[in-house]
This record gives C-alpha cells, sequence and structure tokens, in this order.
C-alpha cells in the first residue's frame, strides 16, 4: 500500500518488515519511507502470503489485507509466544479481526472485532 502502517509501526518497533504485492507500490511506499526518514523498514516486493522467511521469526505479524484462512507460511515464520492479527473470513462483504498468539505450535485464535479490508492478492487466491 501506500506505506502508512508501516510508518505508524517504524514509531513503536524497532524494524518493521512490509511486503507489497504491487510492484508500483512497493517502489512508492518505499520511498515515502525514505523521505520520512524511516530507517528501520524495509520494503519487499512480492506476495505476502508467504511472508519474510529470511527475516524470521517475528515477534508479530500484522497483516492489513483479508484472506478466508491464515497463511500457513505465516504461522511457521511467527515467533513462540508471538502475535499475529489479521482480517479473517470472506474476503467479499465483511471479516473478522482476529488475533493469532503462537503457543506450543498451535495458534489460539480469539475473534475481536467486524471489519472490512480490501481482499488479500495472489497465492491466498489459489
Amino acid at each position: 500500500g501506500s506505506g502508512y502502517q508501516a510508518a505508524v509501526l517504524a514509531e513503536i518497533a524497532k524494524e518493521v518488515y512490509t511486503i507489497e504485492i504491487r510492484k508500483g507500490l512497493a517502489e512508492l511506499s518505499a520511498k515515502r519511507l525514505r523521505d520520512l526518514g524511516c530507517a528501520n523498514v524495509q520494503v519487499r516486493h512480492g506476495d505476502g502470503y508467504f511472508g519474510w522467511e529470511e527475516k524470521a521469526p517475528f515477534d508479530a505479524i500484522m497483516i492489513t489485507a483479508a484472506a478466508n484462512h491464515i497463511p500457513p507460511p505465516l504461522i511457521k515464520q511467527l515467533k513462540e509466544g508471538g502475535r499475529m492479527i489479521l482480517p479473517l473470513g470472506s474476503t467479499v462483504y465483511f471479516q473478522t479481526l482476529t488475533l493469532a498468539t503462537k503457543k506450543k505450535g498451535e495458534l489460539d485464535v480469539e475473534q475481536l472485532t467486524a471489519v472490512r479490508f480490501v481482499p488479500m492478492v495472489g497465492e491466498v487466491e489459489k
């Protein structure tokens, strides 16, 4: 996207890794984040479904596009005790903002509230 969420997270996190599937948006957000002085943010052009294995494990993962399931590669990349938040459910209508915490290799899932996000595209559609 625009890099807005990454810029917000850059203020509260030591390191931020963000993935954008659309190359033009990835380039635009990388430039915008550099211009803002967000030196602790790295931008990658790619499919967020697969995460960023080279930088894993992660303390937290935030997904800002709706998926009908939690991507298995992201579960694998989440640190034990780590948290993942994502809009989960139908990618056409409303979703449920979901908090998943990794405990003993499994996810403890808590549904928080109804939300509406744009759908995740790429591998998740297959």
